[in-house]
């Protein structure tokens, strides 16, 4: 959705980006150079993730530039000389990058994204692809849980309120979308991104005519398409009795009330009462939506219990990631000029030279096993697929999935795993191992490092 500037995208940077492009530049540094973008850790409540975010990240390496204006803005930053500044507008992305589908469920680890390019190029995308693919990959692993919490039943997303920005609650429209979500109530992302649009009123429409009943009437003859009444702006049970009023008035006109939305309190036990309320009214058709910082904890209690919920409204604390806001995704250098390159910070140490992930699927078409692998091992046996596939070479990108593509592919990865890796309050178990050829070339790096640094 994003429209790149060259200037914006170049200036949207660390320092220390520029200030590295600029000394490689002075020292004439630019051998060919691999970098991995991965997870070291996954948050505490996460078994996977989802990976999400690589149009745009492709979009934007194609779009590098420095055009004049942004050379004059580093030059005054004082830490990069004007005729070294000036150098960098002839600066753009040739290399190559290996990654895996949008959509793909992932581990930590497991490298995602692997750029192969010379160091300079390599180097300044660090901050655009990590700020591309961070937040899409955060909300669509958010949200496959609540789909999965949801046992079926509908989720909405209506979290740009309270997003960090425009663009990123679009990001997060297209990110739920991907991950399962039925629609959005963010009109720009509806649009933009052909996602179906959801929305019914605010509790201020109800309290600005006199009545609930007379509000109901209003928005009934008011509205086109499905209606959804808001029943809990005063109290939920004479709510949904003034609903059931207002429907069967239409019924006599030839119009149906298509459903009911509850927004505040015991959600469990109001959608009980009002289920038995529609039902007795002879309104089993109408659905019952639920709403009210919800996400996957409060989901799968409900839909756990029975709760006869069709649909579900979330917003804030998935558009937040409210229990899990941050993942450990980095950026590592893991080889330079066909050397292997590593760092051996505690809890920080990376793997070595460009890699492949392998997938093993049993008979049953399941997912059973992941391999991290050197990128030119061959498959550990049959069965295996690898998941990194290029889709940029010498700079030029390769035919992306569309988004409705994209979900298709999410919705049938993510039914390859047993349901414990996606649901709330478990830790489904999911073997990861690093092949004997990496283990080894790791051990080899690490002893190597460690002579040259004694």
């Amino acid at each position: 959705m994003a429209s790149h500037r060259p200037s914006t995208l170049a200036l949207a940077t660390d320092l220390y980006e520029l200030t590295m492009a600029a000394s490689w530049l002075t020292l004439d540094v630019n051998a060919r150079a691999t970098f991995s973008l991965f997870v070291r850790r996954l948050p505490s409540t996460r078994s996977c993730l989802v990976f999400a975010g690589l149009e745009d990240a492709v979009d934007r390496l194609q779009a590098l530039a420095f055009d004049e204006e942004a050379v004059d803005a580093i030059a005054r930053t004082g830490s990069v000389a004007p005729e070294v500044a000036r150098r960098l507008s002839g600066v753009r992305f040739t290399g190559d990058v290996w990654a895996m589908r949008e959509g793909r469920v992932f581990f930590q680890d497991e490298p995602v994204l692997e750029v192969d390019a010379p160091m300079i190029e390599a180097q300044l995308i660090e901050t655009t692809l990590l700020n591309a693919i961070h937040y899409p990959t955060l909300i669509a692993s958010k949200s496959v849980r609540c789909v999965a919490a949801a046992r079926g039943a509908a989720v909405v997303e209506f979290g740009l309120r309270r997003a960090p920005g425009i663009e990123a609650g679009s990001s997060a429209a297209r990110a739920s979308w991907l991950a399962g979500f039925s629609a959005t109530s963010n009109v720009l992302a509806s649009t933009a991104l052909e996602i179906p649009p959801s929305g019914t009123v605010a509790h201020s429409f109800i309290e600005a005519f006199d009545s609930e009943r007379e509000a109901f009437r209003a928005w009934a003859e008011s509205t086109s398409g499905a209606l959804t009444l808001l029943v809990d702006t005063y109290d939920t049970i004479r709510g949904v009795e003034h609903a059931i009023e207002v429907a069967r008035e239409l019924q006599d006109r030839g119009r149906r009330l298509d459903a009911i939305r509850l927004d505040s309190g015991d959600l469990d036990a109001l959608s009980r009462a009002a289920r038995a309320m529609l039902d007795r009214a002879g309104l089993r058709h109408v659905a019952i939506v639920a709403s009210g910082g919800l996400d996957e904890d409060a989901i799968d209690a409900l839909a756990g219990a029975g709760a006869p919920i069709d649909g579900f409204g979330v917003g804030t604390r998935v558009g937040m990631s409210a229990d899990a806001p941050v993942l450990d995704m980095v950026y590592k250098l893991v080889a330079y000029d066909g050397r292997p390159r590593l760092k051996l910070s505690t809890t920080k140490e990376t793997l070595v030279l460009p890699k492949q992930v392998y997938r093993r699927t049993d008979p049953g078409g399941r997912a059973a096993e992941d391999r991290i692998a050197l990128r030119d091992e061959p498959p550990p046996g049959p069965g295996w697929e690898p998941l990194l596939e290029p889709v940029v070479r010498g700079g030029v990108a390769a035919p992306m999935p569309s988004l409705h593509e994209a979900r298709t592919f999410c919705g049938s990865e993510v039914a390859r795993f047993p349901p414990a890796l996606f649901l709330p309050g478990e830790r489904g178990a999911y073997r990861v191992s690093r092949s004997p050829e990496l283990a080894r070339a790791q051990e080899l790096a690490v002893v190597a490092c460690r002579a040259r640094e004694r």
